[in-house]
């Protein structure tokens, strides 16, 4: 009597990965040339501009390791920063301020900023990857809207490291101006010693009013 074979146990598929760069090869692959990334830093703190830089790499530009600044050491953005600005097509860095971070709220100047951001550049281009859902009004070339963008495409990572390291250098520089509210650590973020010298101390010119009301700190 002849035994019947054991069915085979159906191949597992393998789920396919999205490569960190597949967003701007399928771009180039619908004809897009000049593709810039933007993304800002600084939405959070207590004080201080939001910063956005946006940023257009060269085809086949691959720096390894790059990715979402706020999971890079300060050294490794540093690096990055300098290989970005120097062999980057073109680049743009622009900031809106905390008096109109308050007049139009965090949201609204951070799609400011991207939006100056990319009028600042020396080659326009001809689709943008933004980080985030939200597309930029005042923008009129092709915009693609990515949600963790800065872990997902490599234009959008320059950018996020060219935005942070550059706002960082802002609240140094406003350490040595004001080393009580600034201190290096916390760049203006809401830390615990930060809102402790904002209540024995009061606050600077450059504290985000909007931002203070939300934790009942006096702002006058």
């Amino acid at each position: 009597m002849k035994t019947q074979p054991k069915p085979r146990s159906p191949k597992r598929r393998r789920e396919s990965k999205t490569s960190p760069f597949d967003f701007e090869d399928l771009l180039r692959k619908k004809g897009f040339l000049a593709i810039a990334g933007v993304d800002e830093a600084g939405r959070g703190p207590l004080a201080g501009p939001v910063v956005a830089a946006a940023v257009i790499l060269p085809e086949g530009f691959r720096l390894e390791g790059l990715r979402d600044s706020k999971k890079l050491t300060a050294k490794r953005r540093e690096f990055f920063y300098s290989e970005i600005v120097d062999r980057s097509l073109a680049y743009s860095i622009s900031s809106v301020s905390p008096e109109e971070i308050d007049r139009v709220n965090i949201h609204q100047a951070s799609l400011l900023a991207m939006s100056r951001a990319l009028d600042g550049l020396a080659m326009k281009p001809d689709a943008v990857m933004v980080d985030g859902p939200y597309k930029i009004d005042s923008i009129s070339v092709e915009q693609f809207p990515i949600i963790g963008g800065d872990d997902k495409s490599h234009t959008i990572a320059a950018a996020s490291v060219v935005a942070k390291v550059f706002r960082d250098s802002i609240m140094s520089r406003l350490s040595e101006y004001a080393p009580r509210w600034f201190r290096p650590p916390h760049k203006g973020y809401g830390t615990p010693a930060h809102f402790e010298e904002i209540r024995l101390h009061g606050i600077t010119p450059v504290h985000r009013h909007s931002f203070l009301k939300k934790f009942h700190l006096r702002v006058d």
